[in-house]
C-alpha cells in the first residue's frame, strides 16, 4: 500500500470504530462501507475487502465522497481535516495539533518508503534466527493501523531517519563517564558493562547513551554545566553497532544479547518517550516480583518467558530533566530463553499489510530445518500465506494458546496484569512455523491488582506504588484490550487477509476454535466472571485512540468504548453456515 492509503486507512478505521459505529452511522451497502458524518452533513464511502467477523470492517482502496449526487476521491489530508471538523462539532473542543500529526504520520512513512525501496535492508548479525527476528522488528511500516497517526514522529525525517527501525539501520552507541558522585543506579545493571564502552577515567562509571538524544539534550543547562564541571565526560562511540527495534528508543545489541531502554525527548505516536523516574525503580521492583509468576507460568505452559528489566543507570545532576533524560533501563536479551530451533518473530509484524513490508531481496533459508519464513528481509506474515485452510486453523489454535493462556493465568491466578499488545510480546515459532513459545517484554505497562498486592505496593515508594496498582476492572479493561482486541482480532484478520481464497466464514471459523479453547481455558480456572461474560458475547473494551490524540491527553487517561465481541453467536453462527 501507498503512505497516502496507509494513512488514510488508519484516519477511516479509527474514525469507524469510534465514532461512526457506535452513533449507528455506518453501514454496508452493495460492497461499500457507508460512512456519514452527521454533524457536518457529509457521506463518504470505502470499498471493503470482504465481509467481516470481527472487530471491524476490512477496508480497502481509496475512500470517496458524494458531493452533488456523484462520488468524487478524497485523499488522506482531505480526510483529516473532514475528520477533524467532525470530532470538533461532536466533543465540542477545537485541537489545531491533530492535522499536523496525520501529516507527521504521512511524512514518516513516506520517508520511510523511500529507505526501504533503496534497499538498506542488507545486515546480518551472524545469527540466522535473530536476523530474522530484528527484520521483523524492522517491519513495521505501517504500524498501529487503529491509530490516527501511527508514524508520527517529531522533527525532521533527516534527524531521526540515522535511528529508525523501520529503515534498517544500526548505530553506535555514545558513551559519558559519569563521576561516581553522581551515578545513579538501581538493582543489578551490570550488563551495561558489556557494551563495548571505551574505558572511563578511574573514579567513574560508564552510562551508555543514545546518540539522538544526547543531540536533543545538548543545549540543556544542566549538561554543559556537567561536563564543564567534568561531573561527564563524553568518551565516544562505542566499538560496535546495536539495532533498533519497534519502540525506536529501545536497541539491541546482539553481541551482548541485551537490550537498553532509553529516554528519548521526543513524540512517537502518542508519547514523548521518555523514562519516568517511577518506571525507572517500578521496572526494578517488578522485575523481582514477575521471577516467581513466570516460573510458573513456564511450568504451566511451556515456553512461556520474560525479559526482565533488572537494573538502571543515569545520573543525578540536581534536575528530573537529567535524571529521566540521561537514563538507560537494561533489559535481557532473546537469546537466553529460546529453545532449539525456534525463530523469534514480532506479533506486530505478522499483521503489517504484506505489500507494506515487500523487501529489496530476500535471503534463502541456509538448512532444511529452518523455517521457509520469516527470513531476513522478507515479511514475517509470509507464515501465513498459501497455506491450508486445516492448517491455519491447527497455526491459529497453537497460537492462541500460546499467547493468550499465560496472560489470562497471570491475571486471575497472581492479580498480574501483562500488557500484551502487538508491540510487547515475541512469538517463538518452530521449523514448521507453528507457534511454540510467547516471549513479554516491556514493564512499562505491567500493573498489579490492588488490594491483592497492597502488602508488596506498601514496601514502594507513594509514586512508584500508585502508578503499578489497578483495581481489577481497570486491570480487565487492560487486558482484554490489548490480548482480545490489540493482539489476536488483528492476527485472525490477518491470516484471512493472506487467503483471498477462502470462503467468507473463515474468520468466524477462527473464532470458532478461539470460542472452545477459552472455555476449556475458563472451566479449568473456575469460571472467572469475565470470561464467562465474554464467552457469551459480551461487547469488549477498546482503546480510543483517536479520541485521546484529540484530548491532547496521556495514554494513562485513554477511556475505553465497546466494541463487537467476536465470540458472540452472531459470529459464531457465521462460522457454522
Amino acid at each position: 500500500m501507498s503512505p497516502d492509503m496507509l494513512t488514510a486507512q488508519a484516519l477511516l478505521n479509527c474514525l469507524v470504530r469510534e465514532v461512526s459505529v457506535p452513533e449507528e452511522q455506518a453501514w454496508e451497502a452493495g460492497g461499500h462501507l457507508m460512512i456519514r458524518l452527521a454533524r457536518s452533513d457529509r457521506l463518504l464511502r470505502l470499498t471493503t475487502r470482504r465481509p467481516s467477523a470481527g472487530l471491524s470492517p476490512r477496508l480497502t482502496g481509496e475512500a470517496q465522497q458524494q458531493v452533488g449526487g456523484t462520488w468524487h476521491p478524497v485523499g488522506w489530508e482531505q480526510l483529516a481535516h473532514l475528520i477533524a471538523g467532525e470530532l470538533a462539532l461532536a466533543i465540542g473542543t477545537p485541537n489545531e495539533e491533530f492535522t499536523a500529526q496525520v501529516r507527521s504520520s504521512h511524512a514518516a512513512i513516506t520517508a520511510i518508503t523511500r529507505v526501504r525501496k533503496a534497499g538498506v535492508l542488507a545486515h546480518s548479525v551472524g545469527d540466522p534466527r535473530l536476523d530474522r527476528y530484528l527484520a521483523s522488528e524492522q517491519a513495521l511500516v505501517a504500524g498501529h493501523r487503529f491509530h490516527p497517526a501511527p508514524k508520527a514522529r517529531d522533527g525532521d525525517p533527516r534527524d531521526w531517519l540515522p535511528f529508525a527501525p523501520e529503515a534498517g539501520t544500526r548505530f553506535p552507541l555514545r558513551f559519558l563517564a559519569v563521576h561516581g558522585g553522581v551515578l545513579d543506579c538501581g538493582g543489578n545493571a551490570t550488563a551495561l558493562d558489556r557494551l563495548g564502552s571505551p574505558a572511563p577515567p578511574p573514579g567513574y562509571g560508564v552510562l551508555p547513551a543514545h546518540p539522538w538524544q544526547l543531540r536533543m539534550l545538548a543545549e540543556r543547562t544542566w549538561l554543559r554545566q556537567a561536563f564543564r564541571d567534568r561531573l561527564l565526560v563524553d568518551l565516544g562511540a562505542g566499538s560496535r553497532e546495536v539495532v533498533p527495534t519497534s519502540s525506536v528508543r529501545t536497541v539491541y545489541d546482539p553481541e551482548a544479547d541485551i537490550f537498553c531502554k532509553f529516554s528519548l525527548n521526543v513524540r512517537i505516536t502518542n508519547c514523548v518517550r521518555k523514562n519516568s523516574w517511577y518506571e525507572l525503580a517500578g521496572s526494578v521492583a517488578l522485575s523481582t516480583l514477575l521471577g516467581p509468576v513466570f516460573d510458573d507460568l513456564a511450568k504451566r505452559f511451556p515456553g512461556t518467558a520474560l525479559l526482565r528489566e533488572p537494573g538502571y543507570r543515569t545520573a543525578s545532576l540536581g534536575t528530573e530533566d537529567s535524571a529521566e533524560g540521561l537514563s538507560v533501563i537494561v533489559r535481557d536479551g532473546v537469546r537466553g530463553c529460546l529453545a532449539p530451533g525456534v525463530t523469534p518473530v514480532l506479533a506486530a509484524s505478522l499483521t503489517e499489510p504484506s505489500s507494506a513490508t515487500e523487501p529489496t531481496s530476500a535471503t534463502e533459508p541456509t538448512s532444511a530445518t529452518e523455517p521457509a519464513y520469516p527470513q531476513a528481509g522478507q515479511p514475517p506474515g509470509g507464515v501465513l500465506a498459501d497455506r491450508d485452510p486445516d492448517w491455519l486453523l491447527g497455526w491459529w489454535e497453537a497460537y492462541f494458546r500460546t499467547v493468550a493462556f499465560p496472560v489470562l493465568h497471570a491475571l486471575f491466578g497472581h492479580g498480574v496484569i501483562l500488557e500484551p499488545h502487538l508491540q510487547n510480546v515475541l512469538i517463538g515459532m518452530g521449523p514448521d512455523g507453528l507457534p511454540v513459545q510467547a516471549i513479554f517484554r516491556d514493564l512499562e505497562g505491567v500493573k498489579v491488582l490492588s488490594p491483592r498486592h497492597d502488602t508488596w505496593l506498601l514496601t514502594l515508594t507513594p509514586g512508584v506504588a500508585h502508578a503499578l496498582a489497578y483495581d481489577q476492572e481497570r486491570g480487565w479493561n487492560r487486558v482484554a484490550y490489548c490480548l482480545f482486541v490489540n493482539h489476536l482480532a488483528e492476527v485472525a484478520a490477518a491470516i484471512t487477509d493472506r487467503q483471498p481464497g477462502l470462503p467468507d466464514q473463515f474468520e468466524a471459523a477462527l473464532w470458532g476454535r478461539a470460542h472452545g479453547v477459552l472455555a476449556g481455558f475458563a472451566r479449568d480456572h473456575g469460571w472467572p466472571s469475565h470470561l464467562r461474560a465474554m464467552l457469551a458475547g459480551v461487547p469488549l473494551p477498546a482503546k480510543a485512540n483517536l479520541r485521546l490524540r484529540w484530548a491532547r491527553a496521556a495514554d494513562r487517561e485513554a477511556a475505553y468504548l465497546r466494541v463487537v465481541n467476536p465470540l458472540s453467536e452472531r459470529a459464531l453462527a457465521l462460522s457454522r453456515r
